[in-house]
């Protein structure tokens, strides 16, 4: 289901900091600047998270959005260390994914420490693929969005490929779009997965225009469904970019699970890929 649940046992990661590689700046594309979801470097970040920040910060990438570790949400470091270590390094941590649980005041509390814009909930809160469950959701989310605009953030869901099965007749991720306030919940549509459930992403910024003001960008194989580098899977990238405007996308962030060889490698064929955009 979620490629998050299926870790890279030989990515060789542990030897990805002696590769040699040029720095990047990223272009803009219709003036959104790219970034990169953390998971991406999940296993560097685990090993030191302030020589991993650097080795991104090197590759010319200026926003980054947080995942849950292990270590935490900021990777070990505290949520203000996060912080500082991202404005030296001239970059920005815009987002953070997150879960909506008994611990999200916390959650919210850390997130207005790091300075972030964005608390990404990474999951559906309760599980059961039923329009009743996602009604339920949209009201769990309306809720939580409403108590980070009183801190001054913004509330997000990230989709994975099972929001759109359908029950009663009814696409779930649908529901979940109906039901919720667009002034308290903010889409992150994770552009690969909308492609393995057999969908086009272009549609849903037609219907829901200007809902999506964050993006997952990654290439999918669409034998194995799992995330690859761009230009070898099923997404049509060039397409997609020019589709910004109609999201309402302000923040696009690079996203890999797997890798051919290892992090630092991918994101470098990525980067080469979108600058011949």
């Amino acid at each position: 289901m979620n490629s998050r649940r299926t870790f890279i046992k030989n990515s060789a990661l542990a030897g990805a900091g002696s590769l040699l590689l040029p720095t990047f700046s990223f272009t803009k594309h219709e003036n959104v600047a790219y970034g990169v979801q953390l998971y991406t470097f999940r296993d560097e970040l685990a090993k030191d998270a302030k020589g991993t920040l650097r080795k991104i910060a090197d590759l010319g990438i200026k926003k980054i959005e947080s995942a849950r570790s292990s270590k935490g949400l900021y990777y070990g470091l505290t949520p203000k260390e996060m912080k500082k270590e991202c404005e030296n390094l001239g970059m920005n941590l815009v987002s953070g994914h997150v879960a909506l649980d008994e611990n999200f005041d916390h959650t919210m509390a850390q997130a207005v420490e790091s300075g972030q814009e964005y608390v990404i909930c990474s999951s559906l809160p309760s599980k059961g693929q039923t329009v009743e469950n996602y009604k339920r959701v949209a009201d769990a989310f309306n809720k939580a969005g409403e108590s980070c605009k009183k801190l001054g953030l913004k509330f997000g869901y990230h989709n994975h490929e099972y929001e759109f099965e359908s029950h009663k007749g009814q696409v779930l991720y649908d529901v979940l779009m109906d039901y919720t306030d667009p002034e308290l919940v903010f889409m992150e549509l994770d552009l690969g997965w909308v492609v393995v459930a057999g969908l086009e992403p272009m549609d849903y910024f037609k219907k829901y225009p200007g809902r999506f003001p964050c993006w997952h960008l990654k290439d999918m194989d669409m034998h194995e469904k799992e995330s690859t580098e761009f230009g070898k899977g099923g997404l049509d990238i060039a397409q997609i970019m020019d589709s910004q405007k109609a999201s309402g996308v302000e923040h696009i962030f690079i996203e890999q699970e797997e890798y051919a060889n290892n992090a630092l490698d991918s994101m470098k064929h990525n980067m080469q890929f979108l600058k011949a955009l």
